[in-house]
């Protein structure tokens, strides 16, 4: 119902949904959440999640400023927020590499087309799927479930807006007073004085146990994995004397169990998630076939099944397009690539946005974890393995440029389907939202490009020649540049990557989906993050065991969604408050 002349009125027909107010007001959070969280991850080297923020502040805008009550408009503005915002972590994870591999004078105008053209194809690749894993294997997407929540609170009663809120400060306060005090982690090991190697440190984020208790039991084997580094496998090495002693590793500061992480356990696991998502692939490809054959049938009927997605001929023409785009990149970055080789590197680049795109849809929506920083190493390796012969500079410049579309297409697919599951659950329109999702995909890398420029401007960044004591960090950044100095210098784990690509591919192929994606990712990630999500994933067992699925629902999800929420809005201020401070004089 609604008010009119001091007399309700009840409404009729469909709420408004994918409305120009929507659009751009979307826009202009879109930039806000890209500028502050591309900051951000700069500093801290992942990026913090940014459509609750956009959910959130969309009610403050269209609710509170504009008097609009339709939650599936809402829903859209945040699609279109975030999806502005997926540039920012594809962007800030690869063209940093650039400044600190000291080629600066790569053609930025370029980079935003082949951004484009990669967030296309991300979301053309993945739009096919969405039936697949949200209507049909249910998966739980536990950021997308945290939206949906936000969007549904101040219809479902003040109950659960409550509990929304109560959670929000809680997170919130928690989260500024450990950034104020600088605590970050709590070591547990030492104070039992177990072994290095097991690595008993807590990661201090509430935000944390609330995507473990949102997760639920879907996230026990990405759990397990972590486990199996450093209480099984950790302890195996350390009794056959094959961990080295502290003060001959490369970097004695970081520590015996970081070591492990960065030269076995990651590389390891970046294989097993390669190898889990291509069994996966295999498995799953006559459901993916039917799924694509059912909407080209929809297509030609017109049935109400049609109105669910979008035109399967507009999506063939979206990827023809952007592979075309992405070669006509590829060619245009660096005159030594050629048309042979740009050719190639289009395609192969085309196919690993479409497998990895698979690999952190599963991912994100089995854990809410996303291993992206990853998938954009083996996709760097791929390329700069294919042109390590022209020459160090034009290799990393096509390399990076490619890449960088890749990543920021791997972000828009696992975006948008995030956003799809929140879609899902409060009954919104599947066509629209990826409409929206489209309308989104240009703006982001014009915004978080003229953003890098300007932040290496102000501050540079740590690792390129010249950097001062006030550059920023970049730490995905430097990883990249890292990896492409091991590539180029013969330096590459391909046997740790083989070793975990079968492994993935044996735990995919024992018919529990997603096991070898999920154990994977507890092998990439740090354990830090693996513990403190184990307590949101047993908090959540535990209480639909005594209090059953309902209280789950109605109390534990709520409050969950406010401990995602609280941090995010925290880490944005911070971001913020130091991009403000950077301007000032």
């Amino acid at each position: 119902m609604v008010e009119q002349g001091g007399k309700r009125k009840i409404r009729t027909g469909a709420y408004p949904e994918l409305t120009l107010t929507a659009v751009l007001v979307g826009y202009g959070l879109g930039i806000l959440i890209a500028v502050s969280i591309g900051y951000a991850s700069l500093i801290l080297g992942f990026s913090i999640e940014g459509s609750e923020l956009a959910a959130i502040l969309g009610f403050g805008i269209l609710r509170g400023l504009l008097g609009r009550s339709s939650i599936v408009e809402n829903n859209i503005n945040q699609t279109i927020a975030s999806a502005v915002n997926g540039a920012s972590s594809g962007l800030m994870f690869t063209v940093p590499a650039l400044f600190i591999l000291g080629q600066p004078d790569f053609n930025a105008v370029l980079m935003i087309f082949a951004s484009i053209a990669g967030g296309i194809l991300g979301i053309a690749f993945i739009i096919p799927l969405r039936k697949q894993m949200i209507d049909f294997e249910r998966l739980t997407y536990p950021g997308g479930t945290a939206v949906a929540t936000i969007l549904k609170s101040p219809g479902a009663g003040i109950h659960k807006a409550l509990l929304l809120l109560l959670g929000i400060a809680v997170s919130a306060v928690a989260y500024l007073i450990t950034q104020l005090i600088g605590i970050g982690d709590v070591d547990v090991g030492s104070w039992l004085h177990l072994p290095e190697y097991m690595n008993i440190v807590f990661f201090l984020s509430l935000m944390t146990v609330g995507v473990g208790f949102i997760a639920g039991k879907g996230g026990v084997s990405f759990i397990i994995g972590g486990y199996a580094c450093y209480w099984i496998l950790a302890p195996i090495l350390s009794q056959m004397h094959l961990i080295p002693p502290v003060e001959t590793i490369a970097h004695p500061e970081d520590g015996i169990a970081e070591h492990l992480r960065l030269t076995l356990f990651r590389p390891v696991g970046i294989g097993m998630l390669i190898g889990g998502a291509v069994a996966g692939i295999v498995l799953a490809l006559p459901l993916i076939i039917s799924a694509v054959k059912s909407m080209q049938s929809a297509a030609k009927m017109k049935t109400e099944h049609s109105k669910d997605e979008m035109s399967i001929k507009l999506l063939y023409v979206g990827i023809a397009g952007a592979t075309i785009l992405l070669f006509i990149t590829a060619v245009a970055s660096v005159k030594e690539v050629g048309i042979a080789r740009g050719a190639i590197m289009a395609i192969l680049g085309t196919l690993w946005i479409w497998v990895a795109g698979v690999i952190l849809s599963e991912c994100i929506g089995r854990t809410n974890w996303s291993p992206l920083s990853g998938m954009t190493l083996i996709a760097v390796t791929i390329l700069i393995l294919i042109t390590k012969d022209m020459g160090d500079s034009p290799a990393i410049i096509a390399s990076i440029m490619v890449g960088a579309a890749a990543c920021v297409a791997m972000s828009q697919a696992t975006d948008l389907m995030q956003d799809l599951k929140t879609g899902y659950l409060v009954g919104a329109s599947p066509k629209k939202q990826q409409i929206g999702q489209f309308l989104a995909t240009w703006l982001g890398p014009i915004v978080v490009v003229a953003l890098i420029f300007v932040l290496h401007q102000a501050y540079g960044f740590a690792g390129e020649e010249g950097a001062g004591p006030d550059a920023l960090p970049a730490p995905q950044g430097n990883a990249l540049a890292s990896t492409m100095n091991g590539i180029l210098g013969g330096d590459v784990p391909a046997q740790k990557y083989i070793a975990g690509a079968g492994l993935g591919a044996l735990l995919s192929a024992s018919g529990l989906g997603g096991l070898g994606i999920l154990v994977g990712l507890g092998f990439y990630l740090p354990f830090n993050i693996v513990l403190t999500y184990t307590i949101g994933t047993l908090l959540r067992i535990l209480v639909d065991w005594r209090k059953g699925r309902q209280f789950s629902e109605e109390v534990g999800i709520p409050l969950a969604a406010g401990l995602i929420v609280g941090e995010a809005l925290v880490g944005v201020g911070f971001a913020l408050y130091m991009v403000f401070k950077g301007m000032m004089p």
